[in-house]
């Protein structure tokens, strides 16, 4: 899957931010500092996926502008 980086960060960054805010109505300092990290985590993954599927295309018109 060409995305598939990209949409679990994505969705890393949701479940993080629920756990954030959800820390913050408890007053769960844990809580809300677990969901800090898995945002972070989540923006590099979907960083990393953007870059690696961006890499990929690049590679791919290179190979077709070889094969013209």
């Amino acid at each position: 899957m060409r995305y598939e980086n990209e949409v679990k960060g994505k969705a890393k960054q949701v479940k993080g931010t629920a756990k954030t805010e959800l820390g913050k109505l408890t007053a769960d300092r844990d809580l809300e500092s677990r969901g800090r990290m898995e945002r972070a985590e989540g923006r590099v993954q979907e960083k990393v996926g953007r870059a690696k599927r961006k890499i990929g295309e690049a590679v791919e018109d290179l190979g077709d502008e070889i094969a013209s």
